[in-house]
């Protein structure tokens, strides 16, 4: 199959996947087909020159380096250039509104993520002997995609989502409706790029094969068909070898979204990490928020600086993912990261290689983007949440089944993992769901966070991350768009 493929070209895959839109402010506008589906496909058909491709991407990224360069010559600070992206995808539902009968082979995707709750971790109630999320309601009915726009400021985005609602429902002819916009925003100041927690974020993405050519020191390489569907690597979980399952010819090209709108509590956390520390000891609360995600807040990972921080490193990309968990004790002891350290529990690294597992197939990439405000005075003195923030989680991948549901429901979500431990690691911490207790929330604890006693086991008596709401999604190229899902 892979001989008779045309050459990959980046102008036919959507800016997001392998590149990430540039943003400052992302708006994910989730919509509901209407009836005229005819005229819906008619109008999606003007929207396809809006679509941001990863070849526009890398263009509008080396303006931006450009920009920054000289600005620096010029000794002052860059402003902003005036940029606007704009990607689209469609769920299981919306594949079946637009009559795409085809089977993508994915199981997850098919059943949508609001079905997919108890294998995920979270929390809710059986009502009926059904199943349900404590979800917001919007995501609770069926959302037939996602139309995703980024943008250097609120105006510009606001502008370009504007433009994208009139092309669907100019005129008297309401072709979609909106059923929920979430609005993030990239942090400010030196909180740039880190997660409400105060972790830097976004640093292990995989390579890309003959995409991302010079990769960085630690960076793992992987077939394309690990995040596009149809290329090289493309494997449908179940498939079996001497029949593999061929994916629909409009899917080349094209990559699964995973999408979480996640709430974290951060005050909470806090707390917890400075009542659980113990200074006199020098165990502090910054070195166990480190040992829990297996990072310090500057993305140092702990794996190479496991007692103190190490900020140039954490920002500099030669070094902050050049690691393994392959010292020579790392696999029989917690020494420098703890066995359910969150790094460690989503990319095991050498805890699986070295046993003669690939993990491959498991990788995703992370996109998205943070929501909400900075935690309010009251907040931090009362140590509870008053103002919703958190995360909009995006992951691409070749396969939802294969990648971002395995690494939550059989690594984050089990305590056994990593296996073949001499004590059993416990929950992720950070993304670690239990929800086989009462209002669907289970006790968890992990082993190894306590670097001067890592037999002890620590107990994680809240979960930080609250999943609210999400869905997943297919990312079509740009010629599927064009020849299956428009119509001229």
């Amino acid at each position: 199959m892979a001989s008779t493929l045309p050459p990959f070209n980046p102008a036919n895959v959507q800016g997001d996947i392998l590149v990430g839109l540039p943003k400052k402010v992302q708006h994910y506008l989730f919509f509901q087909i209407d009836d005229d589906v005819t005229a819906f496909r008619k109008r999606l058909h003007l929207l396809i020159p809006l679509i941001t491709t990863t070849a526009q991407v890398q263009d509008d990224r080396a303006k931006i380096a450009a920009n920054k360069k000289k600005a620096a010559e010029l000794g002052k600070a860059p402003e902003l250039l005036r940029l606007s992206g704009v990607n689209i995808a469609f769920s299981q539902f919306g594949l079946t509104k637009l009559g795409i009968k085809d089977d993508m082979g994915d199981t997850a995707f098919k059943s949508g993520q609001l079905n997919d709750t108890p294998n995920l971790g979270d929390a809710g109630t059986t009502v009926n002997n059904k199943f349900v999320p404590n979800w917001i309601n919007a995501f609770k009915n069926q959302i037939h995609g996602v139309v995703i726009i980024s943008g250097d400021c609120d105006l510009t985005v606001a502008a370009t989502q504007a433009t994208v609602l009139g092309i669907f429902n100019i005129g008297v002819r309401i072709t979609l409706h909106e059923v929920l916009t979430l609005k993030g925003v990239v942090r400010p100041g030196d909180q740039k790029g880190h997660e409400h927690f105060g972790f830097l974020d976004g640093i292990s993405q995989p390579a890309v094969k003959d995409f991302d050519t010079k990769p960085n020191p630690g960076q793992e390489t992987v077939r394309q068909g690990v995040i596009l569907c149809g290329r090289e690597g493309d494997v449908v979980a179940g498939s079996k070898p001497e029949q593999p399952f061929v994916r629909p010819a409009w899917a080349l090209d094209g990559s699964f979204l995973a999408l979480r709108y996640l709430f974290q509590l951060v005050p909470e956390f806090d707390n917890f990490l400075k009542a659980s520390a113990d200074p006199t000891k020098d165990f502090t609360s910054d070195l166990l928020g480190a040992r829990l995600v297996g990072r310090w807040k500057s993305g140092a990972p702990v794996d190479l600086f496991p007692l103190a921080d190490n900020p140039d490193a954490g920002k500099d990309p030669l070094q902050n993912n050049n690691f393994r968990y392959d010292f020579p004790d790392d696999f029989k002891t917690q020494d420098r990261c703890p066995f359910a350290g969150h790094t460690r529990k989503t990319n095991p690294r050498n805890d699986l290689e070295s046993l003669g597992f690939s993990t491959e197939n498991r990788r995703i990439i992370r996109r998205g983007v943070q929501f909400g405000p900075e935690l309010t005075h009251e907040e931090v003195s009362s140590g509870k949440t008053q103002h919703g923030r958190g995360l909009i989680f995006v992951a691409y991948c070749g396969s939802i089944t294969n990648g971002f549901q395995f690494i939550q429901q059989s690594w984050a979500n089990n305590p056994g993992f990593p296996i073949q431990k001499p004590i059993t690691p416990g929950f992720d911490a950070i993304i670690g769901q239990n929800n086989q207790g009462p209002n669907g929330i289970g006790p968890r604890s992990m082993s190894g966070a306590n670097p001067n006693n890592q037999n002890a086991t620590l107990s994680l008596p809240t979960e930080w991350v609250v999943p609210k709401g999400g869905e997943y999604f297919f990312s079509p190229s740009i010629p599927a768009l064009r020849d299956t899902f428009s119509l001229a």
